[in-house]
């Protein structure tokens, strides 16, 4: 059986998102390739997760939109989302990813084989039956990882996947992610983390106060930043 369609390229086009009289976003558009890590890029409240919420469509923008290659009802699913505290089911870590992978369709008899294959990917496996919420902050987060990997999507949209763990844990997600690059899914990236940008990003989207202010490659803009914001936030200043 031949592979499906690619989604990809997804293009933004002029994305504006009000909530409550205050425009969040204002006039966001890119497209994002497949094949390249991409990493939103910015201080605090900038708008780099609702961003990526808009991108895989929790939230709907006030004006503009959103545009995959290929428009239909399986492209949701051919898309998975890990965010800054991720959400754990009162479950076992095997059963939050049987439950995922029962969600998307998968047949019964091959659930507990994906199961166990990505929770060994993540150095999971000895915890297999233990409560979810009961794992640590890093283990919740590899476990969320590797949930969305045994979906196999085409794209993985990551919101500051790493923002509240320990170095030692964020060097396991960071290799985590790595592996789902290398395995070809496009990964999208948002971190105010400016180190962690340059490890991981081969292209930025520099955001800041709901503005795209710089889009393009990462070691172009981390060498020759072009707005004073952009100059700013490399610097190490802050922005407000």
């Amino acid at each position: 059986m031949s592979s499906p369609a690619s989604i990809l390229p997804l293009t933004a086009e002029h994305l504006v998102f009000e909530a409550g009289g205050t425009r969040l976003l204002d006039d966001v558009g890119f497209t994002l390739q497949a094949g390249r890590r991409t990493v939103v890029l910015g201080p605090n409240g900038a708008g780099k997760s609702l961003l990526l919420r808009l991108c895989h469509g929790l939230l709907q923008p006030t004006s503009g939109g959103i545009r995959w290659a290929r428009d239909g009802r399986r492209n949701a699913r051919r898309q998975a989302m890990v965010f800054q505290r991720p959400v754990m089911l009162r479950r076992s870590a095997i059963a939050n990813i049987t439950h995922a992978l029962a969600a998307h369709g998968v047949a019964r008899a091959e659930r507990t084989a994906r199961a166990d294959a990505a929770l060994a990917l993540a150095g999971l496996s000895s915890l297999a039956r233990r409560p979810a919420r009961l794992l640590s902050g890093g283990q919740q987060q590899r476990l969320a990882l590797a949930r969305a990997w045994a979906t196999e999507p085409e794209i993985l949209f990551l919101d500051e996947p790493c923002a509240s763990l320990d170095p030692a844990a964020t060097r396991s997600v960071e290799a985590l992610v790595e592996g789902f690059h290398t395995a070809g899914t496009k990964i999208v990236m948002a971190t105010h983390d400016l180190m962690q940008a340059r490890r991981i990003a081969d292209d930025i989207l520099f955001i800041h106060k709901g503005r795209l202010l710089e889009a393009g490659d990462t070691e172009a803009f981390f060498a020759a930043p072009q707005t004073a914001e952009a100059r700013a936030f490399v610097a190490g200043k802050l922005l407000w």
